[in-house]
C-alpha cells in the first residue's frame, strides 16, 4: 500500500478543517455545531405546532409544515449567531484567544476525521472495494475500521434505545 490521491484527499479534509477551526476558535466552532443542533431540534419539536399558526396564509398542510419549521431553524440560527458573537466578544477581552485557537484547531482535526470516517463509511456502501484507488489507500483501511466500529456502536445504542422506548410504552 502506498500514499495515493485519496489519501492526499483525506489529509486535505483534515487540515481544511483544522485551519478554518484554527482561524475562528473552539467557543465559535462549538457554539456553531451546537446551535446546527439545537436549531434541528427545535424545528422538529416545535414545527408542526408552529404550522397551525400558518393555517389562515398557506392552504396546503406539507408547505405549512415547512414554512414553519424552515421558519423556526433560521430564527435558532440567528440567535445562536448572536450568542456566538457575544461569547467570542467575551473571548476576546479575557485574552484568550490564543487558547480558544488551539483548541479551535483539535476541534478542527476531529471534525475532519469525523467528516472523512462518515466519508469513508457510506462510500463503502458502494461497490469502491474492487476499485483500485480504493485498494491501494494507505488512510482508508483505518478509517473503514473506524467507520464499522461505529456503526455497530450505533446500531447497538440504537437498538437499545428502541427496546427501551417500546417496553416502556407497554405499561
Amino acid at each position: 500500500m502506498s500514499f495515493n490521491w485519496v489519501d492526499a484527499i483525506i489529509l486535505g479534509v483534515v487540515v481544511i478543517s483544522a485551519l478554518i477551526s484554527l482561524s475562528r476558535g473552539f467557543i465559535k466552532e462549538a457554539l456553531s455545531l451546537v446551535t446546527w443542533i439545537v436549531a434541528g431540534v427545535v424545528a422538529w419539536m416545535f414545527g408542526g405546532s408552529l404550522a397551525h399558526h400558518f393555517e389562515a396564509y398557506i392552504d396546503t398542510p406539507s408547505v405549512r409544515i415547512i414554512a414553519a419549521c424552515a421558519l423556526l431553524f433560521v430564527a435558532t440560527l440567528m440567535i445562536g449567531a448572536l450568542v456566538n458573537f457575544l461569547l467570542a466578544q467575551l473571548v476576546q477581552a479575557t485574552g484568550l484567544t490564543g487558547t480558544d485557537r488551539l483548541l479551535g484547531m483539535v476541534f478542527g482535526v476531529a471534525r475532519g476525521l469525523l467528516l472523512v470516517v462518515i466519508l469513508v463509511g457510506l462510500l463503502s456502501l458502494a461497490p469502491v472495494e474492487q476499485d483500485a484507488w480504493w485498494q491501494q489507500s494507505t488512510l482508508i483501511p483505518h478509517f473503514l475500521l473506524i467507520a464499522d466500529w461505529s456503526k455497530n456502536l450505533i446500531l447497538g445504542l440504537s437498538g437499545e434505545w428502541i427496546s427501551t422506548a417500546q417496553s416502556a410504552s407497554h405499561r
